[in-house]
């Protein structure tokens, strides 16, 4: 079960993972800017943007992402589906 997941999978996983605590705060890309800002790292919104939609970023903003978005736990069932309906 999930063995050789190619990193394209994994990077549509972290933008979809984003997207989702995006869409259930409410929050813009502009949001994420200011609240990143906030919190001492610099990053535009359109910057953000891309990184987000490409699912390429630094673990350490992947992390600074979710705290500043107030995540409290990642569903590893969730993130299962996700990938087994990339794998379709």
């Amino acid at each position: 079960m999930h063995k050789n997941i190619p990193n394209t999978h994994w990077r549509e996983l972290i933008s979809r993972l984003i997207k989702l605590e995006m869409a259930k705060k409410k929050l813009r890309y502009e949001d994420l800017s200011k609240l990143l800002e906030a919190h001492g790292t610099q990053q535009s919104s359109a910057n953000l943007r891309n990184k987000i939609n490409r699912g390429i970023m630094g673990a350490d903003l992947f992390v600074q992402l979710l705290v500043v978005m107030n995540v409290k736990h990642l569903d590893r069932d969730s993130m299962l589906e996700i990938l087994d309906a990339l794998e379709e």
